[in-house]
């Protein structure tokens, strides 16, 4: 059985969607929700799903990535992960923090890359008067969202579309999108899945 950590900042919708489908015959299981926030409400969704818990507040380390990596560490590497997927995890990793999980590490970027990424990606989708949007499930790699591709999934720019109507037309796509292309992933697949 594959062991997945899901590292979330927010309110945890796509670490609910990829738990929730590691059941039955998935050949990958929920080990530990790990958040760098430890207000998250995802952490209480996680929890009332019977997953395993921490937070590492990283406001504690003013600014020290190396010491707030180390203690996020800390979580992880007792939970084991086998796998390791970012989903909303709102802070950039280290290229070192990220060498550890090399080939093993996923994540979920609401743009289809290589457009948008980094943050405000639904308003420059709207600013640069694009016709489609979407999101992008990619393996980390030092490079800010510049991963290999793994899959993406597509939704039509609509006339008087802000970045919030976006957003949410773009999430109901990101939910279906990584619990299918995790475990793509964890059978071996890496051509990317176009949805």
């Amino acid at each position: 059985m594959t062991r997945v950590a899901i590292l979330i900042s927010g309110g945890g919708s796509n670490m609910v969607a990829l738990a929730q489908s590691m059941t039955g015959d998935h050949p990958a299981r929920p080990v530990l929700v790990l958040s760098n926030d430890p207000a998250a409400k995802g952490l209480e969704r996680a929890a009332a799903m019977g997953i395993a818990t921490a937070a590492v507040d990283h406001r504690d380390f003013k600014g020290d990535r190396a010491a707030f990596e180390a203690a996020l560490l800390e979580p992880l590497q007792r939970a084991e992960p086998d796998v390791v997927c970012l989903a909303g995890f709102m802070r950039i990793l280290t290229p070192e923090f990220i060498r550890r999980f090399e080939g093993r590490m996923l994540n979920i970027h609401p743009s289809l890359l290589p457009n948008y990424p980094g943050l405000h990606t639904h308003q420059r989708a709207l600013d640069a008067g694009d016709t489609e949007a979407g999101c992008t499930v990619h393996e980390v790699t030092a490079e800010l969202d510049a991963g290999p591709l793994l899959g993406q999934a597509r939704v039509p720019v609509l006339p008087g579309d802000d970045a919030e109507t976006l957003a949410a037309r773009v999430l109901v796509q990101e939910h279906r999108l990584y619990p299918a292309v995790l475990r793509r992933f964890v059978e071996g697949e890496r051509a990317p899945l176009i949805l």
